[in-house]
């Protein structure tokens, strides 16, 4: 009995492995087909000229190339600003924080998590307006507070995986330190860091896929439909994921509705892309740290 039971559960997850993978194939094969008549050079760089548009020496108006470039900077800028944060406050949490002083950051970090997005980009309106009426009349939405918002969703994520990767270690990589005469941060660097870097890294991952994905949040600081490319952190921008919402909402043809298709798969397209480049970077520092 106990063998047919096994084998039932081994079943279920064999069926909802391939479950999930076929759906992910249906998905993205439903894309791709009514993506394809849009995909081609004009989809990216209008009429312009693509090594001009690229070198940055014409405007592009009618492509996605602006909101190609203005979401890869939105990724870069939002990654750059939660991954420190997120990483050390994780380390706070589990080898510096008293437990009181841990209890209350728990309490936060859980409240944060909960923040819809929508939400966090009124939150960074607000600031805007509170700027303007004080001591910033200039003060505009743009890609900085747009990026900041972002951070701030994502960092809950970069907190709790970094404190439960460095929390499950075994036993072994507390006791190694002091009986070498480590410090608690050599202690942190050259022990816990790398066998939590897996981990990590993992977290830095998932801030990713969000980060270039979320449209709430940028509906309400700083996105715009024809910004042109980003010029400096406090311009406005153009994003993929706003781009899709708009040709979903008011698509008025087939032709304009396969556009709008094939942002998605340009989007999809480039989350893989920076996958593939944080899971690279991952090996080479989980290479080096293993030295």
């Amino acid at each position: 009995m106990r063998r047919w039971s096994d084998r039932g559960i081994v079943a279920a997850a064999w069926g909802s492995s391939a479950f999930l993978v076929v759906l992910l194939l249906a998905f993205l094969s439903y894309a791709f087909v009514r993506a394809w008549p849009a995909l081609n050079t004009a989809l990216f760089f209008g009429e312009t000229p693509p090594l001009d548009a690229l070198l940055f020496r014409q405007p592009v108006f009618e492509g996605l190339w602006p909101a190609l470039f203005g979401t890869l900077v939105l990724v870069l800028v939002s990654t750059a600003m939660a991954v420190p944060v997120g990483i050390g406050a994780g380390i706070y949490l589990v080898a510096y924080a008293p437990p009181r002083a841990r209890a209350v950051t728990e309490w936060a970090v859980d409240v944060l998590a909960g923040v819809p997005s929508i939400v966090m980009g009124l939150f960074g309106l607000a600031l805007i307006l509170f700027l303007r009426r004080t001591f910033m009349p200039e003060a505009n939405t743009c890609l900085l507070l747009a990026a900041g918002c972002i951070a701030m969703l994502v960092l809950p994520g970069l907190i709790r995986t970094t404190q439960n990767a460095l929390s499950g270690l075994p036993d072994v990589y507390r006791l190694t330190g002091p009986s070498l005469g480590f410090t608690r941060w050599q202690q942190i660097r050259h022990l816990m860091m790398p066998g939590a870097s897996q981990g990590i890294l993992s977290g830095v991952l998932l801030a990713i896929g969000r980060a270039a994905e979320d449209t709430a949040v940028i509906l309400l600081t700083g996105v715009v439909a024809r910004a042109g490319l980003v010029r400096g952190l406090t311009d406005k921008f153009e994003a993929l994921p706003f781009r899709i919402y708009v040709r979903a909402s008011e698509y008025r043809n087939e032709t304009e509705l396969a556009q709008g298709f094939a942002c998605a798969v340009v989007l999809l397209t480039l989350t893989a892309v920076l996958f593939l480049l944080a899971t690279w970077l991952q090996r080479r520092l989980e290479a080096k740290w293993s030295r």
